[in-house]
C-alpha cells in the first residue's frame, strides 16, 4: 500500500464498524459475499474508478490483517486509518489523515456495506460535487411514513413528498468538510449520522442528486443472506461436475479424509497424504471447469508432491474457478468404506472443506456408506469417495 499523496479526489470508505447485527464471526465488512470479503468489493468499485484517484479505508484498530488480506493487490489503496467511537469521529479521522499540501479537492464519504453502487452513481457525486461544497444521493420515499409515540401509537401521517432516504458515496469539497467536522468536535457535537449533517450543522446547503435503488446497505444477518443470493444470480453459467477417487489401506495409524486425520488401524497409500475425499472434490471442480484432472494438474511422478497435504490441489482448483469470475455454490462428498466411521467426523470434515474452499459450511455435504461387504472396500482394502461440485460462471464465460 502506498502513503497518502496528492488527489483531486479521494474516496473516503468508513469500515470502522463491528457491524453486530449481521450476525457472523466477523464484522460485516469482512464477511464473504461472492467469494470476496464485502469491504473488498466495496474497495474495488472506487479503485476501478478513473476519477477517483485514491482510496482511503477507515477501520477498526483490531482489523489491521483482516483489512489487509481484503485489500490486497488493489491500486490506489491509501495506509488504512484507525476510526474512532462514533462514525462521525471515524470519518473525521480520515479527513486529517489527508489534511496538509496533498489534501485533495474532493473527496466522497461512502459506507463499506453498501457494495453494491454502481459506476455511474460516483461519477454522478463528484459532479454533483463540482456544483456544491456538499452534495447527497437521495431517493424518493415509496412508503407510508407514520409517526408513532414512545407506546408504538400513531401520532401522525407525515407527508412523504418532501421526504429522501439518503445514500451514500456523499460527496463535499475537502476544505468545507474538514471544517465543518473540526468545528463540530471542538463544540463538543460528536455524534451526527452522516456527513450531510455535519455539513448542515455548520451552516452549509446540502444538494441532492439522484442515488439508485440497488446501493442497498448491508445491516442484518437477512440482508446478507439476500445478498449472497443476489451475487449467485449474477453468474447465470451453472455448472457441474463429478470425481472419484480410491486409495488403499497400508501401514499406519490414521486416513486424511476431507481434511481431517481420522484415527484408524491403517493409513492409506498414495503419492500425496491420499486424502480420497480432497481428491475428488479437486476433480469434481476441474470437470465442472472442463481443465482437466487433479493428475495434469499434481503429476504423481512429480517428486514435489510425494507427501504433499491435499488441501494444497482443493485450493488449487478452487483458485482456478476464481480466476474464471465464478462461484463455488454447492459441494457434495461421499465417503465409501466399511472402517473407520465417519458420522463422528462428519462436522469436523464439512468445517474443514468449507475452510479450504471459503464455501460456507451450509453449501457443503459430507456423506458415508458402505458397499454392504461387497468389492474392495467391502473387503476393508481401502476407501472411494465420490464428489459432486456446481459452479457458476459469468454468462458468455468461455474455456
Amino acid at each position: 500500500m502506498t502513503g497518502t499523496s496528492a488527489a483531486s479526489c479521494v474516496a473516503i470508505v468508513v469500515a470502522a464498524g463491528r457491524g453486530s447485527r449481521a450476525g457472523g464471526p466477523l464484522p460485516k465488512q469482512y464477511q464473504q459475499l461472492g467469494g470476496e470479503p464485502v469491504l473488498r468489493r466495496t474497495l474495488r468499485l472506487f479503485c476501478e474508478h478513473p476519477a477517483v484517484t485514491s482510496v482511503l479505508a477507515v477501520i477498526h484498530s483490531d482489523d489491521s490483517g483482516l483489512f489487509a488480506d481484503a485489500a490486497e493487490g488493489l491500486p490506489k489503496i491509501l495506509a488504512p486509518v484507525s476510526g474512532g467511537a462514533t462514525r462521525q469521529e471515524s470519518v473525521r479521522a480520515g479527513l486529517e489523515a489527508l489534511a496538509g499540501s496533498g489534501a485533495p479537492t474532493v473527496v466522497l464519504v461512502h459506507d463499506a456495506a453498501r457494495p453494491y453502487a454502481t459506476p455511474d452513481l460516483i461519477a454522478r457525486a463528484i459532479a454533483a460535487a463540482g456544483e456544491a461544497d456538499a452534495a447527497i444521493p437521495v431517493l424518493a420515499v415509496t412508503d407510508t411514513v407514520k409517526r408513532v409515540d414512545t407506546a408504538g401509537l400513531v401520532e401522525e401521517t407525515v407527508d412523504r413528498a418532501a421526504l429522501r432516504a439518503v445514500q451514500t458515496p456523499q460527496a463535499f469539497r475537502y476544505a468545507p468538510l474538514v471544517a465543518a467536522h473540526r468545528a463540530a468536535a471542538d463544540s463538543g457535537v460528536t455524534t451526527l449520522t452522516d456527513d450531510a449533517s455535519v455539513m448542515e450543522w455548520a451552516g452549509h446547503r446540502v444538494a441532492t442528486f439522484t442515488g439508485e435503488t440497488g446501493n442497498i446497505k448491508l445491516t442484518t444477518a437477512e440482508d446478507m443472506t439476500r445478498a449472497a443470493a443476489s451475487t449467485l444470480a449474477d453468474l447465470p453459467d451453472v455448472r457441474t461436475g463429478t470425481g472419484f477417487d480410491v486409495h488403499a489401506f497400508g501401514p499406519g495409524d490414521h486416513v486424511m479424509l476431507g481434511g481431517v486425520a481420522v484415527p484408524h488401524g491403517f493409513g492409506l497409500v498414495g503419492h500425496s497424504d491420499a486424502d480420497v475425499g480432497l481428491h475428488a472434490l479437486t476433480d469434481a471442480l476441474l470437470g465442472a471447469l472442463c481443465d482437466g484432472d487433479i493428475g495434469a494438474h499434481f503429476p504423481p511422478s512429480d517428486p514435489q508432491w510425494k507427501g504433499a497435504s491435499s488441501d494444497r490441489f482443493l485450493a488449487h482448483a478452487v483458485d482456478k474457478v476464481k480466476a474464471r469470475g465464478g462461484r463455488i455454490a454447492h459441494l457434495d462428498l461421499t465417503l465409501i468404506c466399511e472402517a473407520p466411521k465417519v458420522g463422528p467426523h462428519r462436522d469436523a470434515i464439512r468445517a474443514e472443506i468449507a475452510r479450504i474452499t471459503g464455501v460456507p459450511a451450509a453449501r457443503i455435504s459430507v456423506k458415508a456408506t458402505t458397499t454392504e461387504k461387497l468389492g474392495f472396500t467391502g473387503r476393508r482394502e481401502g476407501i472411494a469417495a465420490m464428489a459432486s461440485a456446481t459452479i457458476r460462471l459469468p454468462a458468455g464465460e468461455e474455456i
